[in-house]
């Protein structure tokens, strides 16, 4: 039986993470130790939301810092990771007969570099992001991760960044380790049971879970990560969490491995 490369989902919460030691980005930087050496990343953040599906195909992707407001280490932080235009054009091949451009102006975000600089600090492994179309429904988007999941038996492994549960309006900047909302741990307690019964449809119409879903999830653009992680779960496959927490009150860090 082919091995596959796992297939994560990372909540990677507040930019400041990328700096921080603490519960959380320990987290991150245990499950390099946890899973074969990935031959190169594919990484879907919630922060290349865009109205195209576009693949980034250079060779030395830029350190983007895409937020404002923080303080000026943040924006030295440089993360180095080679690009491969060789796995940039296996997705797209893989997505036919979907139109995925190449993207050379874009390079590697926060969603992706506060996580990548903890669970390889090295940035030695080339690294390729996955737009998500923002014009699309969810079943789109699950239906991208389906078509990537043979990249887990190529040494691939994908990430998906972005949060559960995302509410910024909610978020309590002044004090990050105020205790849950209610309705946050009510959604994210709901998504893990409908993981573990292998329940997808739930997970794609999340909003039928009602006040709690649009409290958690009042844009789309953190949870979509999660749901092409979702689309490369092959039925029933183990799933684990390793990494939990809820920051500010309304951020979920969960991390969900598949396989």
């Amino acid at each position: 039986m082919t091995n596959l490369m796992p297939a994560i989902f990372i909540g990677h919460g507040n930019p400041m993470n990328a700096l921080s030691k603490n519960n959380y980005t320990e987290g991150w930087a245990s499950i390099s130790k946890s899973i074969p050496r990935p031959k190169a990343i594919l990484s879907v953040s919630a922060h290349y939301y865009i109205p195209f599906c576009m693949v980034t195909s250079s060779h030395s992707p830029p350190t983007i810092h895409d937020f404002s407001g923080f303080p000026k280490e943040l924006y030295q932080v440089d993360y180095p990771a080679p690009g491969s235009p060789e796995l940039a054009h296996r997705v797209k091949e893989l997505l036919k007969p979907i139109v995925v451009k190449f993207d050379e102006s874009w390079g590697l975000d926060h969603g992706t570099w506060s996580v990548l600089k903890h669970v390889f600090p090295e940035a030695d492994i080339p690294v390729v992001q996955l737009s998500i179309d923002e014009t699309q429904p969810t079943m789109f988007h699950y239906e991208m991760g389906n078509r990537l999941m043979s990249l887990r038996e190529e040494g691939i492994l994908i990430i998906g960044s972005g949060n559960i549960v995302h509410n910024l309006a909610a978020y309590n900047w002044n004090n990050k380790d105020i205790p849950p909302f209610d309705w946050a741990m009510r959604f994210e307690k709901y998504v893990r049971e409908m993981l573990i019964k292998g329940d997808v449809t739930s997970l794609i119409n999340y909003q039928n879970f009602g006040d709690d879903a649009i409290l958690s999830v009042p844009n789309p653009d953190h949870y979509l990560p999660f749901i092409y992680i979702l689309g490369l779960r092959k039925e029933m496959e183990k799933v684990s969490f390793p990494v939990q927490g809820v920051d500010g009150g309304s951020v979920s860090m969960l991390a969900v491995q598949i396989g």
